[in-house]
């Protein structure tokens, strides 16, 4: 029997248990994938699938959210996702340049930056080109035809990788170009247009045309599949080595279980074959890289962008 005097103790222990609020597992209401860019490109569909597969597993609904922004910058989809709760119901697939360059570029939201990692799982087909008819044929050429004549850049933002890159291979190789232009997509119509004559884009937005354009280079560490005998800008000069990759992010302070929720599903996603698929069809990498990787791999991209910039002074 119990004490009377306890009798009390455990009442208020019933009533302070049934006045506590139940905290219900993650999730308990719908996810949003942010996407800075339009949609179509492999970051998109990839991180669509993700979403499929997580709305399908938890039963709650998860979406990809479309936001580009002005030529990539000032990263308008990762500003939004800045100014949410850190409660893992908005998860950012955030390319190279949200962790690396966002930081820098004197965006409040941004730094110091409030984004961990989860994982990458892409890395792209990052291609410069031009159109088939271009009186030149590789880098070299071009170098050679810029020095007297106005060549025209597009690219997706002046702040972004693949564009310091693009320009720091040309004043390694003694030219630069007459002007550049920010576009939300560069794909087949941008350079049939005439706008531009060379554009620096993902391999992906230009398959429909490749009949119609000239691969002068890729940017990565290793050679695209699709175009074995294109050499990368890290060949043509080693000290542009980086990568084009993209993961997904969330907050510092969201919660290990919604983490690792994420994390299970995309990990499962990206190893299907029907992701590996796509990557046979388009070149790209898809893998699963975890966050400790990640974050070695922000580290050392900082210090290739540190020497981009350089080259660029």
């Amino acid at each position: 029997m119990f004490n009377t005097a306890v009798r009390p103790l455990v009442a208020a222990i019933g009533l302070l248990a049934a006045a506590a609020p139940a905290f219900a597992e993650y999730p308990e209401k719908p996810v949003e994938f942010v996407v800075p860019w339009p949609p179509g490109d492999l970051e998109d569909v990839l991180t669509r699938l993700i979403a499929d597969e997580f709305q399908a597993e938890y039963g709650v609904p998860a979406a990809v959210v479309n936001k580009p922004g002005g030529g990539g910058g000032p990263f308008p989809g990762a500003v939004a996702v800045a100014n949410e709760p850190a409660d893992g119901y908005t998860v950012g697939s955030f390319i190279i340049a949200v962790p690396v360059v966002g930081p820098e570029i004197g965006i409040p939201e941004l730094n110091p930056s409030p984004f961990e990692p989860l994982g990458n799982f892409l890395t792209y087909p990052f291609v410069i080109a031009a159109n088939a008819d271009a009186p030149y044929d590789d880098i070299d050429g071009l170098a050679a035809y810029a020095k007297e004549n106005d060549v025209a850049l597009g690219h997706f933002g002046a702040p972004l990788i693949p564009t310091q890159v693009t320009m720091a291979l040309a004043a390694v190789k003694g030219f630069s170009f007459s002007s550049d232009a920010a576009f939300d997509a560069l794909d087949c119509n941008t350079l049939a247009s005439g706008d531009v004559d060379v554009i620096n884009t993902t391999l992906q937005l230009i398959l429909p045309c490749m009949n119609e354009v000239k691969i002068l280079a890729s940017i990565g560490g290793e050679r695209i599949g699709l175009t074995p005998d294109v050499p990368t800008v890290a060949e043509l000069a080693p000290a542009l080595d980086i990568a084009l990759w993209n993961g997904l992010f969330v907050h510092k302070n969201v919660s290990a279980e919604a983490r690792e929720k994420i994390i299970a599903v995309a990990k499962r996603v990206v190893m299907s074959d029907a992701a590996q698929e796509i990557a046979a069809q388009t070149g790209a990498l898809i893998y699963w890289q975890d966050a400790d990787a990640v974050t070695e791999q922000i580290e050392k991209d900082i210090k290739t962008l540190s020497k981009i910039s350089e080259i660029l002074e």
